[in-house]
């Protein structure tokens, strides 16, 4: 027989809940039972891979104490930890037995979510121990009260060894239907996430990544908002002001779009186009934000030149021109 304990608490010396779990731990193993311990916060920055140590588990003890408000973070990161990755399918013949100590109000409640929570994950739950607890000595030197927790130990072992089985509840009917909009994953699969989700430089890298995703896709939206590739073409051909007998030609890169324009005036008529024309007369190269401060009349394509927001080559003559060629 398999039995992990699971403390949600701070491994604080006077917590009453170490005493409480201490003894049962005691009682299981005079009765050899195999128990494990796993002490939530010393593992905190891996506690998503501990789901996968309930499966091998013929019951479970969620420990933890109530100290101000709620079962605490670590309590509640490894119950999502086992909704997100453990195999679901084993948690169906796993007893959890609910071990609540408080110096608060709050010790029923905290119990009635651990067996809601655990009910919902497809477990079987069973009765817990909760207490009051204002000094941990009211404990250890009462012996009524070693009694009751040492019985609680002893029904653990019965309900776990006979496989007593529980009545159904409404949260399994719940679960389903809510398993159902959920990914289904193998065991394989949901042990290597977990152990994904534990990796905080794995996860810094997922994010990192997300945010360089979701930069390139808003360019990506405000480049089809202003019309697609069209926009650099458009924006020449609309405010091409022709100047008669003029002919030269430049090559304009958009550095941070990849995008090269190919500029043919001829007698005062205009070509324009993607692509490469190494020969031309002028080549100039700025950013898209550039770009658009010229497009809207902020800055001129002399003024970007002089304050190195665009760098050229070439006739500065013809350079000077682009001004009077497009107005903006």
């Amino acid at each position: 027989m398999n039995i992990n304990i699971y403390y949600g608490g701070r491994g604080l010396v006077d917590d009453p809940t170490i005493y409480v779990i201490n003894k049962i731990q005691g009682v299981l193993e005079e009765l050899n039972v195999k128990v494990t311990r796993y002490n939530l916060y010393e593992v905190k920055n891996t506690i998503t891979t501990l789901s996968q140590t309930v499966n091998d588990a013929d019951g479970i003890i969620l420990a933890t104490t109530v100290e101000w408000l709620g079962m605490g973070g670590f309590m509640q990161t490894f119950l999502d930890s086992c909704w997100l990755y453990s195999d679901k399918s084993k948690l169906t013949n796993v007893y959890m037995f609910p071990v609540v100590m408080a110096r608060t109000y709050g010790e029923k409640e905290v119990a009635l979510t651990l067996s809601n929570s655990w009910e919902m994950l497809g477990g079987k739950n069973s009765e817990g121990l909760t207490a009051y607890v204002d000094e941990t000595i009211d404990l250890e030197f009462n012996k009524e009260y070693t009694g009751i927790i040492e019985k609680y130990a002893e029904n653990i072992y019965r309900t776990v060894s006979k496989k007593i089985e529980t009545l159904p509840s409404s949260s399994m009917t719940i679960r389903k239907s809510i398993v159902k909009e959920t990914i289904q994953l193998t065991p394989q699969e949901s042990e290597q996430l977990s152990r994904y989700a534990s990796d905080d430089t794995f996860v810094k890298t997922q994010k990192q990544d997300i945010e360089s995703l979701a930069s390139i896709y808003k360019e990506l939206l405000n480049d089809q908002e202003n019309g697609g590739d069209d926009y650099y073409l458009d924006t020449f051909r609309d405010h091409y002001v022709a100047q008669a007998g003029f002919s030269s030609t430049y090559m304009l890169l958009i550095a941070d779009k990849d995008k090269t324009i190919d500029l043919r005036i001829k007698q005062g008529d205009l070509a324009v186009e993607f692509g490469e024309n190494p020969e031309a007369d002028v080549i100039a190269k700025m950013t898209k934000e550039v770009f658009d401060q010229i497009a809207e009349g902020r800055i001129t394509f002399h003024r970007a030149f002089m304050t190195g927001d665009m760098t050229a080559k070439g006739n500065f003559k013809t350079l000077r021109m682009l001004d009077e060629l497009f107005a903006f």
